[in-house]
């Protein structure tokens, strides 16, 4: 026997896809472009990708609102503006007299986005050349 329509198992709807943020705390909202469809050669969300891409496995030093300083190798970041770092060693604050200027090794760490006051990447690490 055939089914009625008013005995088959309605379906759910997939939930919509999420919408970029306008802006966080962090100013980050940009991380996210607005239309991805329209990637020109020369838009900004193209030359924003491109930068980070430069950075990528270069040495950073990210500075957390909590006083500490990570420094590692950049790996990857996502839309919510969180990094992961390779080889990662935390320094605490330059007032902590039990470990001044002691690095903790970490190895791999992900740095919340929200937590990161600043970011700054080491000279060395751009000057030097990469060979693949």
């Amino acid at each position: 026997m055939a089914a009625s329509p008013a005995q088959e198992p309605k379906l759910r709807k997939p939930p919509p896809p999420p919408v970029p943020r306008e802006s966080d705390e962090n100013g980050c909202g940009n991380c996210v472009p607005e239309d991805p469809v329209e990637e020109t050669a020369d838009s900004p969300y193209l030359r924003a990708r491109r930068k980070l891409e430069n950075l990528l496995n270069k040495s950073l030093r990210i500075r957390m609102t909590d006083g500490r300083t990570l420094v590692g190798c950049f790996l990857c970041t996502d839309r919510d503006c969180n990094v992961i770092l390779g080889s990662a060693q935390e320094y605490l604050k330059p007032t902590d007299s039990f470990s001044a200027g002691e690095p903790r090794v970490l190895g791999l760490a992900m740095v919340p986005g929200h937590h990161i006051i600043s970011i700054e990447v080491e000279l060395e690490s751009l000057n030097s050349l990469q060979y693949f």
